[in-house]
């Protein structure tokens, strides 16, 4: 059995949003997309490249697995 690791990039107050640019997600109104970016530093991005530097697994959410979908349904152009 493995172990489930959870990367998440979540706000003292629950808000959790991938580390994206502002217009990423304005669902429902939302205006903070880009939060993250700010408080981004070297060790965390470290942190980041040493936890997805081993093969894994994604567990997506509807949301995400469609927007990774339809990037992945593009041409390539080559």
């Amino acid at each position: 059995m493995r172990k489930i690791v959870v990367l998440s990039f979540i706000t003292l107050d629950g808000v959790m949003q991938a580390p994206g640019g502002p217009d990423e997600d304005m669902t429902s109104g939302f205006k903070y997309g880009g939060w993250q970016a700010p408080y981004s530093n070297e060790e965390s991005m470290k942190e980041m490249a040493k936890q997805l530097s081993e093969p894994f697994d994604l567990l997506l959410g509807r949301k995400t697995y469609d927007l990774f979908a339809s990037v992945l349904a593009e041409p390539s152009g080559n």
